[in-house]
């Protein structure tokens, strides 16, 4: 599976790396990152804090829906939980 719209920076302890252990590397990492970057674990790891309603929104159907919204209100922030 190959993705040609990624840019990946790899760094390595190695000067010269071996080019199909790095080929390899490249595509352990494009299909963990295709497995985790998704919507569903978008609006798990992130919440929605509406300064106009004084509320934090904390449920992924509920962010979702948010998100999807094409005119989002001022003061309606998407923030990470990280």
């Amino acid at each position: 599976m190959k993705s040609g719209n990624r840019d990946l920076l790899v760094l390595t302890k190695y000067e010269v790396p071996d080019p199909v252990a790095m080929e390899r590397e490249i595509d352990f990492l494009d299909k963990l990152l295709f497995t985790v970057e998704n919507l569903h674990t978008f609006c798990i790891v992130n919440e929605i804090i509406n300064v106009n309603k004084y509320k934090i929104i904390r449920k992924p159907h509920l962010i979702h829906q948010i998100i999807r919204e094409r005119n989002i209100k001022p003061f309606v922030f998407i923030f990470n939980k990280n």
